[in-house]
């Protein structure tokens, strides 16, 4: 299966270092070799990159590495495909116009026998399981908020008590970690495995599990600073990452989760 990534942080950050571990897991240190993707919440507005290709052969990953762009909100995947092709249609994130704002979606898993009816309001482009559920998820989401707008949009604890409504009925058809963002906080599900952690003063210093690449982050980080990595597995391998529960949905914001919630268990 597919591999996820995401940052929340209180102040603008660039994700150079967590991608360079991340990325060697799309073809050296695993084979997650069919795709990648990865979106950065810059104000309103999001940059969304993506290829077909793996994220060791890709350019655009290339420059990831070396570019620092900085944003509170970051959503990164590289693809493993259960359904749908090798190509850009496919690959994640996906990402969705709702209330004015731009909301990203990353999938890790496989849903089975999974055909959603989907209105019109969000259609999906390829074939995937996920960005079907993804557009199920959002349809769902403008549903239980029928008098929200671009000037009035649901404040993040009523999307996450509607979150908790829908996410189980679409986990029941297999397996479904995700990450999504609208860029005023991050929600990661945890189905079978994602991990955390978060990164705050006093500083340390943190070694890649991927590559031999090591950061000492008190000569980057401000007093204040506060990060959340959110990732399918590990990623370093002198810290200490929390296991998600299965069925847990959390929400963060500035860098630190804000709301857990167990799911119930979902019904086909």
């Amino acid at each position: 299966m597919c591999q996820l990534l995401g940052m929340n942080c209180n102040t603008p950050t660039d994700i150079i270092f967590s991608f360079e571990g991340f990325a060697k897991r799309g073809g050296v240190t695993d084979h997650h070799s069919d795709g990648w993707g990865i979106a950065f919440f810059e104000g309103r507005a999001v940059r969304l990159l993506i290829d077909h290709k793996s994220a060791v052969d890709s350019p655009i990953a290339q420059l990831i590495k070396t570019y620092p762009i900085k944003s509170l909100n970051v959503i990164a995947h590289i693809r493993k495909a259960t359904q749908g092709d090798v190509n850009l249609e496919n690959s994640h994130p996906f990402m969705r116009e709702m209330w004015g704002q731009n909301w990203v979606f990353a999938h890790n898993g496989n849903l089975v026998d999974f055909a959603p009816s989907l209105t019109g309001g969000f259609n999906s482009i390829g074939t995937t399981d996920s960005e079907a559920a993804f557009c199920l998820m959002m349809q769902q989401l403008r549903s239980a908020f029928p008098a929200a707008s671009a000037l009035c949009p649901p404040a993040p604890q009523a999307i996450h008590a509607a979150l908790a409504k829908i996410v189980p009925a679409i986990a029941a058809f297999g397996t479904f970690n995700f990450c999504l963002s609208n860029g005023q906080a991050m929600w990661a599900h945890c189905s079978t495995q994602l991990y955390y952690i978060v990164r705050e003063y006093p500083f340390s210093t943190a070694h890649l599990v991927d590559t031999d690449v090591a950061i000492d982050f008190t000569e980057h980080a401000g007093r204040d600073d506060r990060v959340a990595v959110i990732a399918t597995q590990p990623l370093t391998d002198n810290e200490v990452w929390h296991k998600m529960c299965g069925s847990e949905l959390i929400r963060f914001h500035a860098g630190a989760p804000q709301t857990h919630s167990l799911l119930a268990a979902g019904q086909n």
